[in-house]
């Protein structure tokens, strides 16, 4: 049996194997294989597979039945909460669960009412490893309540009037679906004059006498209990003015009659909505319907647009004859401000409705099940969005993980929930809850932490049979928790596996790379771990391959005679082959003059049809080979054979019934050299723009000699014929007599036109120029054309010479413009071409963005929202945000010093992302500006933000001097990166006998402000092994380790982090302990001291040094101004100004210094500074730093970030 070959995989030589082949395999995190034998023993926490609806609306006329199933070993058992308390169903005899479930009915149909079981249920699935909880189920029966009753007057008005017929459906649950109707359940017609709301009332533009009628009834369906209530009917009717008139002068005793038109025409007003403004909330993922209905006479039509922006397109439908505008899937980009626009004949009105989209949660990354051997590490994260942003709050088994029952191998980050070397009990099920005011997300996901005896799951006594020279790959699935080492044996006596190289796949299984006969026999695979072992013994078997020793042979037969085929094959004699003949790789023709006979395939009466290639194919269970021969089939008396050749090329070439636009070809073809001619291709030659050029004109078939061309005006024609047939091309004939057309128009206009402005008030115009072939005449011009294209101005043209580019000046900044270039020559103009729209130049934006604010994610993260600019304002095309920031000074430190501005850039219309790769405990000042395709527009105001403290890192080093008899003294250098306030040194050591056995450690807390400690009561020449690590409220930082031998007058002092086993540092006396050394050095010490003094009052002396004044008459010239706008999108700069700033030194009016290289850079933040991060804090957009020096301010005060929307809880 062959089997595929696993691509990972480790190599071991057999000939460095002893007894046994040692086979180990580490994987990162435990994996479960999905064996039904192994899941139906694994202990497994509780898991929700089914459950009801979060907003369950239910029938009362049927039985209440609240779905909760899941699954766990041991089986989990079920309880309820009813509106936060337990809700005991043992005690209502109405309410019963399923057994091995947790789902409720609810018994209403013969006692009970569906009211008394409204609320808020929440069911939770329990076991020995966790407890699961489901969605908060809210129950709630549906409701279809009748109509008020009410007596509705006649209406009556005149014709051309508008008509609101109010609906008001009675509320039910859910809202009901809303029709009009008359008596004979026939639907109302519905047009852009009359039509129907949203909110169900039918709406006339303008009434007609057609209106007149007694049966407008509104109706509303209530799907869920599938029942149907009616309002009163209303009467209305149309008066037309012949009416009227008749009724006044029935009624008035003058000659008066109503004279005034009651249908006057007006323009359009709206019905619905009010105002010329409203607003609109819709939520993410809904769909948003916006409707506008207006009245007027004629009948308005309706039109919307959105300001700043396009519609979205495939997500955009109109209905109700355009007078609801929806948009499915709405997101946040959505959001705006949507004008309708109704028009008739007599004028237009607008509305303008305020879009605002926001977001329930909706999950970025739920958290899933982790499967953990003891003393694993791992994480479960959960990260989720909305607008406003989510709060995320975990729960374990249920409970808060507040007031849960502690667990040391947890820590709690914000959206994840950390791991390290988990125990058994750690075992639980923990929920993420997401959750802002419009619904919160609710996700389970258990932590399993098994400990399993080592169980091997392929099948025992496997055997495999493999082809000699081929490999095999013997299986050995497996699992066990912590991970078994696997251990391969070969044969019962354990002999050693010889001379071949074996390769090891992570599953456990064994490859023999090339196997052999003596890779024959019974190999054993060896699972253990410190629960157990497990091992099953498999079997390999090499067959001989299969091999055709009597392969067919090429025959050649007369028509008539018989033939045969010989295929003689040799296998293993275990193997049983089949043997099968093909003709053309298909199956043999169903034809008795085809026989098959053990090793040979006859063909008797051989006919020409039956040439071709015969294949003799041998097949087994474990390979197959094949061979070929080729029968040809001859005449009984051969001819000789004809010459094949490619045709000779035509002759005669002839040009009759010449026109202006096309010309009649005729040709003589040349020999055919025995193969039929199967086409003739004609080209052509423009002796007057491409002299010795041929060009493809024309292809006909092989039967045909002549040849109707199309031709084109002011070209000097030649024309040539080739022949083909079956074998090839023929040489070209001698080309025809020229024959020059008459001039013409141009047929086309150039192509590729474009405008872009290349400064803020110009226009350049670009196109693709004709050819000389396509020029049609002599004079070749253009004529360009251009307008604004929101204004009225009327086209601007000029006509220039046969070019490809015109330039207009004295253009407005980025202004919209239609362009049209048009060819022309000395016999007139091309047809006239489409527009197509350009932009002129682009320049600075105007304004910076607003509303600026940064969210502080962590330590070394924050978030930056900003508002978006105006597009208006950006004066050019919008290519992105970009952030300056800078460290000002550290919480620690408030001395002055450079600063280092840094820019990300984010591409497109983002309207927030990530700062990384900032210092712990710092305080950090940014501002965000807009770039377009011309630079940066004015910084936002300035920002301030303050990091939260960190951890620290190691100290800087860590020395023990003066070593006695019983005591060593340490000394050491603070961290050199405290990225907060340090709150206490952590000192542990522990003695290291002759063996370098480790004893017992001792824990000591040392204050933060010494630097100097002595450790008394030591054992008498010992070796100590100290770690040293700093602390502060974040934590505690990296350790430094170091070693020291306590004695009365040598020092063992061994260099960091150097084990056991290490040469013990030679014995040398120490001088800078000795008396008279140390009272020297005391000396030398305060002589300089006194120096010092000295010079510093000389120095401070006022009008003897007139120093300042030479340096203000002459700047640093090291400091030199330095472009902001050199950083360009996807590059990062990085420069640090080491030197302190003269005294008496001007920084440039941009206060700006000189530029260097530095160091830093945010290769450890992520994947390197061209990386990609997500909203979640990952790059978004191409990464450019690009630094400034700047003194820092000392005092500046720091912003905190806004607080989180409080949480929807859902328990």
């Amino acid at each position: 049996m062959q089997l595929k070959i696993m691509p990972k995989k480790k190599r071991l030589s057999a000939g460095r194997a002893p007894l046994m082949l040692f086979l180990c395999q580490m994987i990162s995190a435990l994996e479960v294989p999905l064996d039904p034998k192994l899941l139906e023993d694994l202990v497994q926490p509780p898991t929700i597979t089914q459950q009801s609806p979060k907003d369950y609306i239910i029938d009362p006329r049927e039985n209440i039945v609240i779905q909760c199933e899941a699954k766990g070993k041991p089986p989990p058992s079920f309880s309820w909460t009813r509106n936060g308390t337990h809700f005991d169903i043992d005690k209502d005899p109405l309410v019963t669960m399923k057994p091995g479930s947790g789902t409720l009915t609810i018994n209403i149909m013969s006692e009970g009412k569906a009211e008394t079981y409204e609320g808020v249920y929440q069911c939770t699935a329990r076991n020995e490893r966790g407890a699961a909880i489901s969605n908060n189920i809210v129950i709630r029966p549906s409701r279809s309540p009748l109509w008020t009753k009410e007596k509705l007057e006649p209406i009556t008005l005149r014709n051309g009037q508008s008509l609101v017929l109010p609906c008001r459906p009675p509320v039910g649950l859910p809202p009901p679906i809303i029709f009009w109707m008359d008596n004979s359940f026939q639907r109302l017609p519905q047009s852009e004059r009359v039509s129907q709301g949203l909110n169900g009332d039918l709406y006339f533009s303008n009434v007609l006498p057609e209106d007149t009628r007694e049966d407008y009834i509104c109706y509303a369906r209530f799907n869920h209990t599938q029942t149907i209530q009616q309002k009163q009917p209303i009467s209305v009717k149309v008066i037309s003015v012949d009416e009227l008139n008749d009724t006044i002068a029935a009624n008035l005793s003058d000659t008066e009659f109503y004279g005034a038109k009651s249908h006057r025409q007006r323009p359009p007003t709206f019905l619905t909505p009010d105002g010329n403004t409203s607003r609109k909330e819709e939520l993410r993922g809904n769909v948003l319907s916006l409707e506008c209905i207006a009245e007027g006479l004629p009948t308005p039509i309706i039109y919307w647009i959105k300001e700043d922006g396009t519609l979205p397109v495939n997500r955009t439908f109109y209905r109700n004859f355009k007078k609801t505008l929806q948009i499915v899937q709405v997101t946040e980009a959505d959001s705006g401000n949507y004008q309708c626009i109704a028009k008739n004949s007599l004028g237009a009105i607008h509305h303008t409705i305020s879009v605002t989209v926001k977001a329930a949660p909706y999950w970025i990354i739920a958290p899933q099940n982790l499967v953990l051997s003891p003393e694993e590490d791992g994480t479960l994260i959960c990260r989720a969005n909305g607008n406003p942003k989510p709060r995320i709050s975990w729960l374990s088994n249920g409970v808060p993980i507040e007031i849960a029952p502690d667990d040391p191998s947890r820590k709690i980050d914000g959206d994840t929930i950390i791991f390290s070397k988990v125990q058994e009990r750690s075992s639980a099920v923990y929920q993420c809850n997401a959750s802002n005011e419009y619904g919160y997300l609710l996700a389970n996901a258990f932590v399993n932490v098994l400990a399993e005896p080592p169980r091997i799951l392929t099948s025992a006594n496997t055997l495999y049979q493999v082809i000699a020279n081929r490999p095999a790959l013997l299986d050995c699935a497996f699992f066990g928790s912590p991970l078994p080492v696997i251990e391969w044996f070969k044969d019962a006596k354990g002999s050693a596996l010889r001379e071949d190289i074996y390769v090891l796949h992570e599953n456990g299984t064994l490859e023999i790379p090339v196997a052999q006969k003596d890779s024959t026999g019974t190999y054993t695979c060896v699972a253990r771990n410190k629960l157990g072992m497990a091992k099953n013994d498999v079997h390999l078997e090499i067959k001989d391959p299969t091999r055709i020793i009597k392969q067919p042979e090429y025959a050649v037969v007369q028509r008539g005679s018989t033939v045969s085929f010989e295929c003689k094959v040799k296998h293993d004699h275990t193997l049983i082959p089949t043997v099968t003949w093909l003709k053309d790789h298909g199956e043999l023709p169903n034809d008795g003059r085809f026989t098959v006979d053990k090793d040979y395939l006859v063909v008797a009466d051989v006919n020409d049809d039956d040439g071709g290639t015969y294949t003799c194919v041998a097949n087994t269970t474990l390979d197959n080979v094949s061979a070929s021969a080729v029968l040809s089939v001859v005449a009984p008396t051969p001819t000789p054979a004809p010459i094949y050749d490619v045709p000779n090329p035509p002759f005669d070439l002839e040009l009759t019934d010449q026109l202006d636009r096309s010309v009649q070809l005729s040709w003589t073809p040349g020999d055919d050299n025995n193969s039929p001619i199967t086409k003739f291709i004609i080209e052509y030659e423009d002796a007057m723009h491409e002299p010795g050029l041929w060009h493809h004109q024309a292809e006909v078939p092989g039967t045909q000699t002549t040849a109707q061309l199309k031709l084109s005006p002011y070209v000097n024609y030649s024309f040539r014929v080739m022949a083909e047939n079956n074998l090839g091309r023929s040489l070209p004939s001698e080309a025809s007599e020229q024959y020059l057309t008459k001039a013409a128009e141009p047929d086309k206009n150039p192509t590729a036109v474009e405008g872009l402005g290349s400064e803020p008030d110009n226009l350049v115009i670009t196109w693709k120029p004709l050819n000389g072939f396509e020029s049609n005449g002599p004079g070749l011009q253009y004529k360009v054309s251009w307008r604004q294209k929101d204004g009225d101005d009327e086209w601007t043209s000029v006509v220039v010479a046969n070019v490809s580019k015109y330039i207009v000046s004295g253009t407005p900044t980025f202004v919209p413009y239609l362009i049209k270039v048009q060819a022309l020559n000395d016999a007139g103009f091309a047809p006239e071409p489409a527009a197509v729209m350009g932009h002129s130049g682009e320049d600075l934006p105007m304004v910076a963005p607003g509303n600026v604010h940064v969210n502080v994610v962590n330590s070394t993260l924050a978030e930056v929202h900003w508002d978006p600019v105006p597009l208006k304002s950006i004066r050019g095309h919008l290519q992105g945000y970009r952030i300056y920031y800078w460290k000002t000074q550290s919480s620690l430190t408030r001395n002055r010093r450079h600063i280092e501005k840094k820019i990300l850039t984010f591409q497109g219309s983002k309207t927030h992302g990530m700062l990384p790769g900032l210092e712990p405990f710092s305080h950090y000042t940014l501002n965000v500006r807009v770039v377009n395709g011309k630079g940066e527009g004015p910084a936002s105001p300035d920002k301030v933000f303050n990091t939260p403290e960190g951890v620290p890192s190691a100290p800087s080093s860590l020395k023990i001097v003066n070593p006695t008899l019983d005591s060593l003294t340490l000394e050491w250098e603070p961290p050199s990166h405290p990225n907060g306030i340090l709150t206490e040194y952590t000192l542990k050591y522990q003695p290291i006998n002759s063996t370098h056995e480790l004893g017992p450690l001792v824990d000591l807390k040392i204050p933060a402000n010494k630097t100097r400690w002595i450790l008394k009561n030591l054992n008498i020449s010992t070796r100590y092994k100290f770690y040293f690590y700093a602390q502060t409220a974040a934590g505690s930082g990296s350790q430094i380790t170091e070693e020291a031998i306590t004695t009365v007058d040598e020092a063992g002092i061994l260099p960091p982090d150097v084990g056991a086993g290490k040469a013990m540092a030679s014995r040398q006396v120490d001088i800078a302990t000795q008396g008279w050394f140390i009272g020297l050095m005391c000396a030398v010490a305060l002589l300089i001291l006194i120096l010092l003094i000295v010079c510093f009052i000389r120095r401070n002396k006022g009008g003897k040094y007139p120093v300042k004044e030479k340096e203000d008459a002459h700047a640093d010239p090291e400091i030199q101004p330095m472009k902001e706008d050199d950083g360009t999108f996807g590059e990062y700069s990085d420069a640090e100004d080491h030197k302190p700033l003269k005294k008496g030194s001007r920084t440039p009016s941009d206060r700006t210094v000189k530029k260097e290289d530095s160091d830093d850079s945010l290769v450890d933040y992520g994947e390197g500074v061209n990386g990609q991060f997500n909203e979640d804090g990952s790059f978004i957009g191409q990464y450019s730093g690009k630094k400034e020096k700047e003194p820092a301010e000392g005092n500046e005060s720091s912003e905190a970030p806004s607080p989180v929307n409080a949480m929807n809880s859902f328990v």
